[in-house]
């Protein structure tokens, strides 16, 4: 390929257009299936030399094709390999039917497989395509090989996983690796899927970059600097801490204020020029007793808020971590719905009884709101959403950031960005241990202090959420949101 594809991802509908599209371009598509085949032997042989017999599993449709192409090119190497089949042979078609006539090697049904040790396993049964349980004969057979240990190398995607949504259909593969062909799919990315593709390689098999652009919507993808480094600020000599931005951090009451000072020293770190904490005069000794290059103001409901707001340098704002929830929330939400605000944690619970209210807030303009739930913060807000089994992941964050007019950081192991305009990007680089007390805190610092740079909503979340992740990575196992705080660094 003379141009890169990137961070793009394909859903499988999209992928199937660029095949058929290939196709119609004149490219032999049974041309297509051989390299295909040919990068899954190659991986085969490359991380399993010793390998003792392959067992190719091969479907009734083209991923299967691929199976036997690799199954064949595999045998020529002088490996020994095995190959098992799912349906009737005679009913194959197309380049699938050609691939299976060249292979010369004899194929049984594939419920009479059994894993024994030294087996590696190349499964070439559905690929990303299925949007349906396994059938009982490939379960059992998943079921023998999981129970086994026997290392598996998928084709495309583990079989039972969903292209779409990494969802498990039924039961699925854990593979060991997995050979994928021009772009990953959300699948690849999306829990549970990422964890059971294993490594991922994609494999160019010949179709020009222009063609996969033209059928690609590309608006998934997944969330790396490539996507916002271009609109950060650039470091110049003139730049001086207004320039920057001046981030507000609300705090909460006495004995409620530490989440605020995480959230506000991540946003001094990660590049805001000046942070500033908002506290009630309850807590304003609580804070200033912990805060040095912070600063502090009293501002103790929505009344003293609406005026301090008449400084119109205060664009940007952090409400939630810590604040409490009910009417005083909400009311402060309402005297910001002009300016740029994270809202999060107490700040999203606040508004579960009449999500409509927040939403109508920010309706207006361009998107200046950025949610971050979790879970089951997402289903306080969006419940409708949450409850419908059809949409993916992907899928819910985006109906939700447009229904919101927001960026919504849809957290979670598997963390999507989306933007009202359709735009989604997952995220892959933070690690497990993120998942502790405060780290949500400082993340919606980080992305208040990108909001205050200047950069838009989604590309603030998105740049926020990736160097939360980057953080997490220096700080190490065992962290603690104080440790996460000190390895926060500007991209």
């Amino acid at each position: 390929m003379a141009e890169k594809l990137g961070d793009l991802l394909l859903t499988p509908a999209e992928m199937a257009a660029v095949d058929a599209a290939a196709s119609d371009s004149g490219i032999a598509s049974f041309g297509l299936m051989w390299s295909a085949g040919a990068a899954v032997a190659g991986a085969a042989l490359r991380l399993y030399p010793g390998a003792l017999r392959f067992a190719v599993l091969c479907g009734p449709g083209n991923n299967g094709g691929d199976g036997y192409v690799a199954a064949r090119l595999l045998a020529e190497s002088g490996a020994e390999v095995a190959v098992f089949h799912l349906g009737d042979l005679a009913k194959l078609r197309g380049d699938a039917a050609r691939a299976k006539a060249e292979c010369a090697l004899v194929s049984q049904p594939v419920d009479v497989y059994i894993p024994t040790p030294g087996d590696v396993v190349i499964d070439a049964i559905f690929g990303a395509g299925l949007g349906r349980d396994v059938p009982s004969q490939v379960r059992s057979v998943i079921e023998q090989v999981t129970g086994a240990m026997v290392p598996v190398i998928a084709v495309d995607l583990p079989s039972g996983l969903d292209g779409r949504s990494g969802e498990v259909l039924g039961t699925a593969f854990r593979a060991a690796h997995t050979v994928t062909f021009m772009t990953r799919k959300p699948g690849h990315l999306l829990m549970p899927g990422r964890e059971l593709c294993g490594s991922v390689e994609v494999a160019d098999i010949g179709i020009p970059a222009r063609i996969v652009k033209a059928r690609s919507s590309g608006r998934i993808a997944e969330n790396t600097p490539i996507q916002w480094a271009h609109l950060l600020p650039s470091a110049k000599l003139g730049t001086h801490k207004y320039k920057r931005g001046h981030l507000v951090v609300f705090s909460g009451e006495t004995g409620k204020t530490g989440a605020a000072r995480m959230s506000a020293a991540a946003g001094l770190k990660a590049g805001a020029g000046l942070v500033t904490i908002a506290a009630p005069r309850d807590a304003m000794a609580e804070n200033s007793a912990h805060l040095t290059a912070v600063m502090l103001c009293a501002v103790d409901d929505a009344t003293a808020l609406r005026d301090w707001l008449a400084d119109e340098r205060l664009q940007t704002f952090v409400l939630g971590p810590g604040f409490g929830t009910g009417v005083k929330t909400r009311d402060f939400a309402a005297a910001l719905s002009g300016r740029h605000l994270v809202l999060d944690a107490d700040g999203i619970t606040s508004f579960k009884d009449d999500p409509r209210e927040l939403f109508d807030l920010f309706a207006e303009g361009e998107p200046h709101l950025v949610l971050t739930p979790h879970e089951g913060e997402f289903a306080r807000l969006f419940p409708d959403i949450a409850a419908d089994k059809t949409l993916s992941k992907v899928d819910r964050a985006q109906v939700a950031a447009k229904r919101a007019n927001a960026a919504i950081v849809y957290k979670g192991a598997d963390t999507v960005i989306a933007s009202p305009d359709g735009r989604a990007l997952i995220n892959t680089n933070a690690p497990v241990w993120l998942a502790t007390a405060g780290s949500g805190d400082i993340l919606a610092g980080i992305i208040g202090a990108y909001l205050a740079q200047g950069l838009p909503a989604f590309e603030a979340a998105a740049a926020g959420v990736y160097l939360h992740g980057e953080a997490g990575q220096r700080a190490g196992q065992g962290l603690t949101a104080e440790d996460l705080v000190a390895h926060v660094l500007p991209f």
